[in-house]
């Protein structure tokens, strides 16, 4: 009975300590792929009790694809094992191979903070390697397919193309929506010039995250303008968009029909002839000529300007396109658009907002960032921290953790411990 009780004893802590993070990674591909198809690698870390900072999940380098983690929020989640109960937080890798045969996903380390025994603590854990196999689709041959789900393609134009006069500028917008891939991975249309008109291609916008009815799609947008010096009518060529349809699996090819173009000549001003001798006002005939000759002037002056407007608007565009982007990086404004978040979002919203806040400002974690601040602010962290990875009670003050995180304080650089001593023998002796 002795030899029982003490073995109990002794098994008891070893349980205890075997209470370690751990994570998994599994691949979601959803039946047979294929070259250009979105593969899905999900990763679940868990943590015993709660997390104190969320894993950081780094990207990984896979020959022959496209690797990239998207914008999509973390699921947590909850499991128990042997009795332990984990907290977790998934994410998702997307995953685009550009060719057939058998990728192996590296294994992945992550950092992440947890609670041990009521105290925090640092580890990091190691996702498991997966693999997945990609299929040679029939007549694909050696080129790579795009790959998606209910793929449309359409057209608008800012006028009527039958109705141009000499000058003026069509602009003609292209969209193509597609499920199940990425806007950075739909290609471009390929429309093809049209001898007679000029055209100006703008740089596509590409977006991810469109809600269409109950799923979300990606869309990539062209822009491009037209326009004619001739009189004439023109024909904008038919446009075939080859793609693979991961339902049907097979290849498909969404068209756009040609668009005929006329262009008329511009209108031109009338005017009457003078007389060779006096006017009927009795003015002399230089003097209407004189009139005549400024108004052509001001007529060529406003052409040039015209002219001279459109070969400047696309660098007056991009100046401002840089400034504004220079404003949205500067401190004051990236400060308020974080007040705001912690104002208004969720509070995991607010937890992602501050920890891209602490990166910025050079520090290793929102951990150590917090700690280097105000006691208010280590306090509402801490508090948020509880509420999202403990699931208790916890209720942040948002007010104060406003007013706390804007501190300036120097921080050294990330890796700064990493450098060796400036005087080694001086510090032996």
């Amino acid at each position: 009975m002795r030899l029982t009780f003490l073995l109990f004893l002794l098994l008891t802590p070893l349980q205890a300590l075997a209470a370690e993070p751990f994570a998994q990674a599994t691949v979601d591909d959803g039946g047979d792929i294929v070259p250009g198809r979105q593969v899905y690698v999900t990763v679940d870390v868990f943590a015993p009790d709660f997390f104190t900072s969320p894993p950081q999940f780094p990207l990984f380098d896979l020959p022959n694809a496209l690797v990239t983690l998207p914008d999509e929020r973390a699921q947590n989640l909850l499991q128990t094992v042997d009795g332990v109960q984990y907290s977790g937080i998934r994410r998702r890798y997307a995953v685009v191979p550009q060719m057939p045969g058998r990728y192996v996903v590296p294994p992945i380390e992550m950092e992440l903070g947890y609670s041990a025994d009521g105290k925090p603590a640092r580890g990091v854990v190691t996702a498991p390697s997966v693999s997945f196999v990609v299929q040679g689709s029939p007549g694909m041959q050696e080129r790579v397919a795009f790959a998606a789900r209910k793929l449309t393609i359409g057209q608008t134009f800012d006028r009527d193309p039958a109705s141009l006069k000499a000058g003026d500028a069509l602009v003609r917008t292209i969209t193509i929506t597609a499920e199940d891939t990425q806007a950075m991975m739909i290609p471009a249309v390929r429309g093809g010039t049209v001898a007679g008109l000029h055209e100006y291609v703008k740089q596509p916008k590409i977006e991810d995250g469109i809600a269409i009815g109950r799923a979300m799609a990606s869309r990539r947008t062209e822009t491009v303008v037209y326009t004619a010096d001739a009189v004439g009518t023109y024909t904008l060529p038919e446009i075939d968009y080859d793609w693979f349809d991961v339902d049907s699996h097979r290849e498909d090819t969404a068209s756009l029909p040609a668009v005929p173009v006329t262009v008329a000549p511009a209108p031109i001003r009338q005017t009457i002839a003078p007389d060779a001798g006096a006017q009927d006002d009795g003015r002399p005939a230089h003097v209407d000529r004189q009139r005549l000759a400024i108004g052509m002037l001001s007529l060529l002056a406003a052409a040039a300007l015209v002219w001279l407007g459109r070969r400047l608007a696309p660098l007056l565009v991009e100046r401002v396109r840089r400034l504004r982007q220079r404003y949205r990086a500067s401190h004051a404004f990236r400060l308020r658009q974080l007040k705001k978040t912690i104002g208004s979002a969720d509070e995991m919203a607010v937890y992602a907002g501050l920890q891209e806040w602490s990166r910025d400002q050079g520090y290793r974690s929102l951990e150590d960032w917090a700690n280097d601040g105000p006691r208010d602010l280590r306090l509402q962290v801490d508090l948020l921290s509880r509420s999202l990875f403990r699931s208790d009670d916890s209720k942040v003050d948002r007010h104060v953790l406003q007013k706390s995180i804007d501190f300036r304080r120097a921080v050294s650089v990330m890796n700064s411990e990493l450098l060796p001593p400036l005087n080694p023998s001086g510090q032996q002796r």
